[in-house]
């Protein structure tokens, strides 16, 4: 997984951390939770706010989904 692997990033840490509300989770928190996913394998300095904040997004959006 890279860091445009937003799906699929936001869908392991749905399944990775399912207590876990992430409109409460951190930046720095969500960085370093990505970083150490199994698969994951791109340069950590490339994980900027906006990337992390699409990542946020869409684990949000899983989240919903799963209530649906």
């Amino acid at each position: 997984m890279r860091w445009t692997d937003v799906i699929q990033i936001a869908e392991e840490l749905h399944d990775k951390f399912p207590d876990v509300d992430p409109k409460t989770v951190r930046f720095v928190d969500l960085h370093n939770w990505v970083c150490t996913l199994d698969g994951f394998d791109d340069d950590p300095q490339r994980g900027g706010e906006r990337v992390l904040e699409a990542i946020q997004a869409a684990w949000i959006q899983e989240g919903e989904d799963d209530d649906a």
